[in-house]
């Protein structure tokens, strides 16, 4: 569990999360789809509906603890005042006891606040989830924060995996219970079967990481017994610090990930109560954004979390050293690295959209409108991974009252114009991409001036954006170009796809090394580095 020394340690860690959290999400879709088979565009719409509430409730009690225990812990390790990194870690498990412990009685007794009907009892379904949540963030924090992600990246994939065969069994079984009830009845079964899944999950999150910190537990009571600073923070202090350092972060995360419940809320009782829609119809649509496009594009992003996970306590630990040099060059490497995965996803989602939501949600009657929303999304991948990083850099720093504000004024943008198209346009859920398009960017633009301004690191637009979006057009093309061309001389869909995409990431590689993109030095910078390098000089593509 010790420090590494290298200097670019932490996007090898941020690697090792960012690889879990892509796997998690590829599991997350894989699942999804039999899933959604099972419980059809309605359950999908039920289970979407009461997750999106119960993430909220879950970032306001729990959610943001890894990040903000990282941070603090953090700051302590750098100084080896390991006595009171500890002492953190106590205060940090007696709050998320309390606080998650309220969270999970008014999700279990309030549900009925925020959904409609019997879409409620699924909502329900996550509350004991909520309790367990927020024991699994304070350890997994904990690791984080001596520049560890190992931990927290395989009971995430142990989470997931565990959460895809109980959300499927469990779905399939109690729509079994009432299959002679109406079709609504068996969806909001299923949605609640799937959310017992969620809740196995955690569970077995819970006891790995318990398993993970007993096997630690000698040594850290050793390093410990052995630490002879003086000074040693009361719990009150302690609280007061954390208080003060989670509930800015809480509420910057909460804010930036409000959007998404609050749209859906509005979406829901404008289509009930102005349009006349029924439940069933609201449920059926909003399952077609939110539970198919939206779950895809969330699998690139998923790059950006990681690197702010690993951002929040290697630049905490830089800036309580006072190592603004080491800091800078920091941000510099991770904003880089984030954009040249991030441009290419989203050019890669918008041009194969069809064909990717044809093999993960086949659903005939929806796959049109599904594809249609995707490939309008894809640009919000650039725009939330890069927002989300800058989010991590400026937690890290300590910078937290920031993206509080950043985050309330894009959403009070987005705000009006949602309800405007809501209530004066028939664009219905075209209204909700072009929000989420316009709260993304706004997130983007507004955190990365706060970051230039705080620690004068800035984009450079032509190596950070144009030249990788010029290699991701010259991919775009290939890849549709491929798809197109065997699909002349074959029908199947996954026998087309699988080949475009592989000739996606050959011609990007290809192509950003060939005009420039990348260097030789960035490329030792990313995880396995010299590996990479070593296959370029091979194909000629650098020069030795």
């Amino acid at each position: 569990m010790a420090r590494k020394s290298s200097k670019n340690n932490y996007l090898k860690q941020a690697g090792i999360l960012a690889a879990a959290g892509i796997i998690c999400r590829i599991i997350g879709i894989l699942y999804r789809s039999p899933l959604t088979s099972i419980i059809g565009d309605e359950g999908n719409g039920y289970y979407t509906s009461a997750y999106n509430i119960y993430t909220i409730i879950l970032l306001l009690s729990s959610y943001s603890i890894p990040s903000a225990v990282s941070k603090i812990i953090a700051s302590k390790l750098a100084l080896k005042e390991y006595r009171n990194a500890h002492r953190i870690f106590r205060c940090a498990l007696i709050y998320v006891c309390v606080i998650g412990g309220a969270a999970s009685l008014f999700t279990l007794f309030g549900a009925e606040l925020f959904l409609e009907g019997e879409a409620a009892v699924v909502l329900r379904v996550f509350s004991p989830t909520i309790f367990l949540s927020g024991f699994v963030g304070v350890l997994r924090g904990y690791f984080q924060a001596h520049g560890s992600m190992i931990q927290t990246s395989f009971s995430q994939i142990l989470e997931q995996i565990l959460n895809a065969v109980i959300s499927i069994l469990a779905a399939n079984l109690l729509i079994d219970l009432v299959t002679s009830k109406s079709t609504t009845a068996q969806a909001i079964y299923g949605a609640a079967g799937s959310a017992l899944g969620t809740g196995s999950g955690v569970v077995a999150a819970l006891l790995f990481m318990l398993f993970v910190y007993a096997i630690n537990r000698k040594m850290i009571y050793t390093r410990i017994a052995k630490d002879r600073h003086r000074y040693v923070d009361s719990y009150g202090d302690i609280l007061r610090g954390m208080l003060s350092t989670v509930t800015p972060i809480i509420m910057s995360t909460f804010i930036y990930n409000f959007s998404t419940s609050f749209n859906q809320t509005v979406y829901s009782k404008v289509m009930i109560y102005a349009r006349g829609l029924s439940l069933a119809q609201t449920a059926t649509s909003y399952g077609i954004f939110a539970g198919k496009a939206m779950v895809i594009i969330n699998i690139p992003i998923a790059l950006a979390s990681s690197l702010s996970a690993a951002m929040i306590p290697t630049i905490s630990a830089s800036s309580a050293l006072g190592d603004q040099t080491a800091t800078r060059r920091k941000v510099v490497n991770a904003m880089w690295t984030t954009m040249l995965i991030a441009i290419p996803s989203s050019v890669g989602l918008a041009v194969l959209a069809k064909p990717i939501m044809q093999l993960l949600f086949p659903q005939k009657d929806s796959l049109d409108m599904a594809a249609k929303l995707l490939a309008m999304i894809a640009i919000t991948v650039v725009f939330y991974s890069l927002s989300t990083l800058s989010n991590g850099i400026l937690q890290g720093i300590g910078q937290v009252k920031l993206p509080v504000r950043n985050a309330a004024i894009a959403l009070a943008v987005q705000t009006v114009l949602l309800v405007v198209l809501l209530m004066f346009t028939e664009l219905d859920l075209y209204a909700l991409v072009i929000c989420l398009i316009v709260y993304s960017f706004m997130m983007c633009v507004l955190n990365s001036i706060s970051v230039r301004h705080c620690i004068g690191v800035g984009e450079n637009f032509k190596t950070m954006f144009l030249m990788p979006a010029i290699a991701a057009a010259i991919m775009g093309a290939a890849a549709k170009g491929t798809y197109m061309g065997m699909q002349l001389f074959v029908s199947s869909n996954i026998i087309c796809l699988v080949p475009s995409l592989l000739v996606a990431v050959i011609i990007y590689f290809v192509a950003a090394l060939m005009i420039g993109a990348v260097g030789r030095e960035q490329l030792l910078n990313l995880p396995k580095g010299q590996l990479i390098v070593r296959v370029a000089e091979k194909c000629h593509l650098l020069r030795r």
